[in-house]
């Protein structure tokens, strides 16, 4: 994903109900410029991969996430543990670059998860 794209996220994510491509427009074009239509690419884009839900607004449309940020972060990790050769050796090099705290959090997590499965 591009770094624009994870800008309009964030601000869909952060919002407290949906947003037009105007008002992301005008947030995102502080201090740099953005062309309108650049925005509209974007939400559609992201609209179409699933990330977006939508409905008429006016002339354009009103977006909201379809997911929380973290399933989303949930799903991008599943996909890059599916696109790794080694599955196994991708989940140990995760596990390895986790600072000591969230290994615990990791393992008491697995714990519970287990006792459901």
């Amino acid at each position: 994903r591009g770094v624009l794209e994870a800008q309009v996220l964030d601000l869909v994510w952060a919002a407290d109900g949906p947003v037009t491509a105007r008002q992301l427009h005008d947030e995102l074009s502080k201090g740099r410029k953005l062309a309108y239509t650049t925005v509209m690419t974007i939400l559609v884009r992201l609209h179409k991969k699933g990330l977006l839900e939508r409905r008429p607004a006016g002339r354009g449309f009103a977006y909201w996430p379809k997911t929380s940020r973290e399933e989303w972060a949930a799903r991008r990790m599943s996909e890059a543990l599916t696109s790794a050769g080694d599955r196994s050796l991708a989940l140990t090099h995760f596990v390895e670059s986790l600072p000591a705290d969230q290994v615990d959090e990791l393992r008491d997590l697995l714990r519970e998860s287990g006792s459901d499965r």
